[in-house]
Parts: structure tokens; C-alpha cells; sequence
């Protein structure tokens, strides 16, 4: 609902500097009760290791007239669904679900499905995603370590020996990866890009720049230039909150501008990762944050669109122009 206690004005109160189309690059459905299983919704609620903390608000249906309505009037022209760690066992039933939402609602516009890029079979399940039309990028999350200080190694960090093939089997489909790693973990995340094949990689909320510390954000701002340093790496601006504080509205335009400094208005996405960031700040008050970030900068008209808009669009080869009563039967 608008009235929550963290939103600001509905977006149809046209202040200066708000978009007219927004593609919303990340964000996420679900539907609790189905055929579809959410384990970390349902059985395994995990709020120790929840990076928000407790999360008792998302567990209720997400669908696309949710996300409208959450979304308050903003100007949504196209959207990017990421996989919502539904049963791993349920990820290309998720995806067939997803065409059919898309076909009755016109959202999602792509799909980031859930491959496990290392297992044996993965070019097998690759495939059966990529015969999907909405299916642009694999979301396969590397085994990080849980806190800056520690170090891990071994099958499934992104020191493994497989991940140039995992890579190369998406590419041979015309596939990205959205990669997500929190900020200790970018300057290896760069190194691993060293020797992988030339495919498309979409760096998720920002680098998770947990710790805003001086140091810490000095830390953060060392591997998000290592990974710009890669042409074909991307970022969506997303999920600001923290674990054990409120929302910082300063803060957090400070790393959105730092973020566009850094990889250029041409390589940086508008993303929400609704619900998720709904446990922080309603999404009329995000898109103000945004609005207010790139009004510091001093950026264009063009350069403004280009991150509401353009660059998603670009980025996972959206079709603004869908027939307007679509069909999944074209899906497999």
C-alpha cells in the first residue's frame, strides 16, 4: 500500500526529476501455496541469515498485481524477473510460470532464471531454459565467505577451475550471468572475469556495499573499478538496506553516484529488487532517492533515461513492443 510508513508521495504527484518509463531491472514474484515451492519463505524461514534480517512481511503472494500496486503509479514500462530461490528442483517450472504471468499481465519483460552452472548437466539445463523466449541471463550465486576477514576456497567459490566452461556454456546460448557477490568478493569476482569467455555479466545491487565505514567503502570502491574494468560488466542499482539499520537517504545517494562515477551512466541500471528492499523503503520513496542521486550529478535528460531505461533495455535485449494479448504457448 502507498500509506506504508516509509513511502513518500504516490509517483503520479509529478515532481521535477522523476522518470516517465521505467525498466525495472531486478525484482521478483512469487506465489506461495502452488505448485511452486519457496523453501525460504516456507519451511526454512531464516531470518539469522536473511541479509535484511526478519522478513515475516514477505511471506505472503507476490504476483504482478502486487508488484503494480507496491509500485505506486511509477511509470513501469518493462521489468526483469530474477529467480526467486524457489526449490532448486521447481527452477524450470518457475520459469514456465513466469511466461504465463507475462502473457495475462505483461510483466516480467526477461527472466534471469537459476542454473546450477557447475554440475554436470548444466549445459542440458541451460538449454531447457534458453528455449524459454523471455530467458536472457542465469543467476548462479558462487559460495562466498560470510564475512570480509574470512577466506574460503574450493569447489563453488569463484576460485573454481570450472567456472571458464560454466561461462562459456552460457555464451554458446547467447546467455548473461547475474552475478551477485557482496563487496569483499569484487576484486576476485574481476579476477575470475580475466579468463572468461566474452559474455554479458550484470553485477546485482550495487557490489553489496555492506560496510559504509570509510574503509569499507574505500574497499568496495577498489572492486567495483576492478570489474568496470571489463566492457561487458554491468550494474543495477539495488537493494541500499542494511541488516541492522533503518534507511539512509544520504548514504545511499552517495553510492549510486559513486556507482555511476564509476562504470558511466552508459553500464548502470535502475533496479529495485521489490519486494525485497520493501522492507526498508516503499518504492515511490526509492524512486525519489534515485531521482535526487542523479540530480546531484547533474546528468542530461539523455544520460537521466539511459539509467531509468535505455540500459536495461539494451542489456537483456528487451521488446518494448510486445503483442498486446500475449501467449505462452509459444514457450516449451
Amino acid at each position: 500500500m502507498c500509506s506504508q510508513a516509509t513511502a513518500d508521495r504516490p509517483m503520479d504527484d509529478a515532481r521535477p526529476g522523476l522518470p516517465d518509463a521505467i525498466v525495472d531491472a531486478h525484482h521478483h514474484l512469487w506465489r506461495l501455496g502452488g505448485d511452486l515451492s519457496y523453501p525460504w519463505l516456507q519451511e526454512a524461514y531464516d531470518a539469522e541469515h536473511f541479509m535484511l534480517g526478519p522478513y515475516d512481511a514477505l511471506r505472503r503472494d507476490f504476483g504482478a498485481e502486487e508488484f503494480r500496486r507496491a509500485a505506486c503509479g511509477a511509470p513501469i514500462v518493462a521489468s526483469v524477473h530474477v529467480e526467486a530461490e524457489c526449490a532448486r528442483a521447481d527452477a524450470l517450472a518457475e520459469t514456465r510460470w513466469l511466461h504465463e504471468v507475462a502473457a495475462r499481465h505483461g510483466l516480467p519483460s526477461a527472466v534471469v532464471a537459476w542454473v546450477d552452472l557447475l554440475a554436470d548437466d548444466a549445459g542440458e539445463r541451460i538449454a531447457e531454459q534458453a528455449r524459454y523466449p523471455l530467458v536472457r541471463a542465469v543467476r548462479f550465486k558462487p559460495l562466498t565467505s560470510a564475512m570480509p576477514a574470512e577466506r574460503i576456497r574450493g569447489p563453488g567459490t569463484l576460485n573454481d577451475p570450472r567456472w571458464p566452461r560454466a561461462l562459456e556454456r552460457l555464451r554458446s546460448h547467447g546467455l548473461g550471468w547475474d552475478l551477485r557477490v557482496p563487496f569483499w568478493h569484487l576484486e576476485e569476482a574481476a579476477a575470475r572475469l580475466a579468463d572468461a569467455p566474452a559474455l554479458d555479466v550484470m553485477l546485482e545491487h550495487a557490489g553489496l556495499p555492506w560496510d559504509r565505514t570509510e574503509g569499507g567503502l574505500a574497499r568496495w570502491r577498489r572492486g567495483m573499478a576492478a570489474l568496470a574494468a571489463h566492457p561487458r560488466v554491468s550494474v543495477k542499482l539495488s537493494e541500499f538496506g542494511l541488516r541492522n539499520s533503518g534507511w539512509n537517504e544520504m548514504e545511499n545517494r552517495r553510492i549510486i553516484r559513486d556507482t555511476i562515477e564509476t562504470f558511466g551512466v552508459e553500464r548502470c541500471m535502475f533496479a529495485s529488487n521489490f519486494p525485497v528492499a520493501g522492507l526498508r523503503i516503499a518504492y515511490p520513496a526509492l524512486v525519489s532517492t534515485f531521482a535526487a542521486a542523479l540530480a546531484d550529478m547533474g546528468l542530461d535528460e539523455c544520460a537521466r533515461r539511459a539509467v531509468w531505461h535505455d540500459n536495461a533495455a539494451r542489456i537483456y535485449q528487451l521488446d518494448l513492443n510486445p503483442p498486446r494479448h500475449a501467449s505462452a504457448a509459444s514457450a516449451p
